[in-house]
């Protein structure tokens, strides 16, 4: 089959560098474009993050910065987590500069998607700002999205606030925007993640998975060497797992509004579960995931990133 024609937004982050191999390596997606958002770190140490990925994978991939800010409010990231730069602590190469396009990401998604010959998906995993601008801006290339297949989100409660999660939560405008675009939606959500457990017998094994296995495993145990014990939990991937095996997760078509006016839930992803609103769906959460097949699924994914 041929390969679906891809668009990462994306702000790495460990757990980005992870989706962003699983995505570039598969035989069934194509990546055309990677754009860069502030959220994890700040948008310079975004860009280039995505660029030392490229680097180290021997990748090819255009690559376009993006916003650097939400829409209105404050930037808000998690340097607390990911470290100061989103990815200290491993020997990455010199970024591929020559990669950087001198346009935006707004303008760049553009140009991707109005010249290609079929519909193309874009994962988001990331906050949703360069998405909302360009279906702002650009509202003519609507025709040209297939699908957007995001991290984010929760049917549930949070991981940023009481109710929200954290790519929502940094920009809440965003992403009613994008839910309210009439685009087709997948959401990959924080429940899913939740349930990703990779064990500890299984890490272990990444550092001998190659190239990519190794930078994860160095990564992830600098960052989260808590959950080295307890069992890895995968979030961005959800989404590339969502293109590429589906079944993996328990799914549900439902109507999805954000909460921006809470003082305790903004970003909070309402998910009328029960059909109470009487809206139409507008996007498929995930809400739940099998986490034995998605653990076997991810080992042998990574181990074909080399």
């Amino acid at each position: 089959m041929k390969p679906t024609p891809l668009i990462i937004d994306t702000d790495p982050g460990i757990d980005d560098a992870v989706a962003i191999a699983l995505a570039l390596y598969a035989p069934e997606l194509d990546v055309k474009l990677i754009t860069t958002v502030a959220g994890n770190v700040g948008i310079e140490a975004t860009t280039g993050n995505a660029l030392k990925l490229l680097a180290y994978y021997g990748k090819d991939v255009p690559v376009a910065k993006g916003a650097a800010a939400p829409l209105i409010r404050q930037p808000e990231d998690a340097s607390d987590i990911h470290g100061a730069t989103g990815m200290e602590g491993f020997d990455f190469p010199e970024p591929k500069t020559e990669l950087l396009l001198e346009k935006n990401a707004v303008e760049a998604m553009r140009d991707v998607l109005m010249a290609a010959e079929e519909p193309i998906t874009i994962m988001p995993i990331g906050p949703l700002t360069n998405i909302a601008l360009l279906l702002k801006v650009y509202p003519e290339v609507k025709p040209q999205i297939k699908e957007i297949v995001l991290m984010g989100g929760s049917v549930t409660r949070g991981n940023k606030g009481v109710m929200a999660e954290f790519n929502i939560y940094v920009d809440p405008e965003a992403a009613k925007i994008v839910l309210d675009s009439g685009l087709k939606i997948t959401m990959a959500t924080l429940d899913a993640g939740l349930g990703t457990v990779i064990p500890p017998e299984q890490t272990a094994k990444l550092k001998e998975m190659g190239k990519v296995g190794l930078m994860s495993h160095d990564l992830f145990q600098r960052y989260r060497k808590r959950s080295f014990g307890t069992g890895l939990k995968m979030y961005d991937s959800c989404a590339v797992a969502c293109m590429l095996q589906p079944d993996l997760f328990t799914m549900q078509e439902t109507y999805v509004d954000v909460e921006l006016a809470g003082s305790l839930t903004a970003g909070c992803t309402v998910a009328d579960l029960k059909g109470y609103l009487k809206h139409e769906p507008n996007a498929t959460v995930t809400t739940g995931v099998d986490s034995e097949r998605f653990c076997a699924w991810f080992m042998e994914r990574m181990a074909q990133c080399d």
